[in-house]
């Protein structure tokens, strides 16, 4: 059997696979969706370092398949790091209590950061709250504006900062445009033709 190839075949088979590649994107959409829901929800693994005045920021963060755990790093008086493990149980149970005085008024995610930093259970609490105590509580922390802030104030990590879209942390920058012009200064010129 003879096969024939000519211009035709061509268009139609390119047409086919066109028309197969743009199906098959119109049903990845949802799955993509659920994987970044899934995403949002997965286990995390956090460096946790104090601050001077005894305050905690995130320094790393990132996803993990396995339990959801933290390295505390606190410097004692001698200026000595220590460095300590909680395990998942112990995240779980100080981001139960945080979220508990957060629901009586009683927690600094209630109310505009005061600085940078936050206490050890806030901390965890502002960045695994969905991953530790369910999507429902993690979702009512998305939605309140002061966490937003919290967690903004107090996550350093590149993962955070990607994740949450927020550029780097320093304001009051004025940003230049390509020409070296400030961006902020606009200029509008008319002008008529013909008359």
């Amino acid at each position: 059997m003879k096969h024939i190839f000519n211009a035709k075949t061509a268009v139609l088979g390119s047409f086919g696979i066109v028309v197969m590649s743009a199906l098959s994107g119109c049903q990845s959409a949802p799955e993509e969706q659920a994987a970044s829901e899934q995403a949002e929800a997965q286990n995390k693994f956090l460096v946790v370092e104090q601050l001077s005045n005894g305050k905690y920021v995130i320094v790393e963060e990132m996803p993990t398949s396995g339990p959801s755990r933290a390295i505390i790093r606190e410097t004692d008086e001698n200026g000595t790091v220590h460095e300590r493990v909680l395990t998942e149980a112990e995240m779980k149970e100080l981001a139960d209590q945080e979220y508990q005085k957060m629901q009586a008024g009683q927690s600094e995610l209630n109310a505009e950061p005061q600085g940078e930093g936050m206490g050890l259970a806030g901390t965890i609490l502002a960045a695994a709250g969905g991953a530790l105590l369910g999507n429902m509580i993690g979702n009512m922390l998305m939605n309140n504006k002061n966490v937003q802030r919290h967690q903004d104030v107090s996550n350093r990590s590149a993962y955070h900062r990607s994740a949450s879209g927020t550029g780097s942390a320093s304001t009051g920058t004025q940003k230049k445009s390509y020409f070296g012009n400030d961006a902020s200064k606009t200029t509008t010129a008319s002008s008529s033709y013909g008359g």
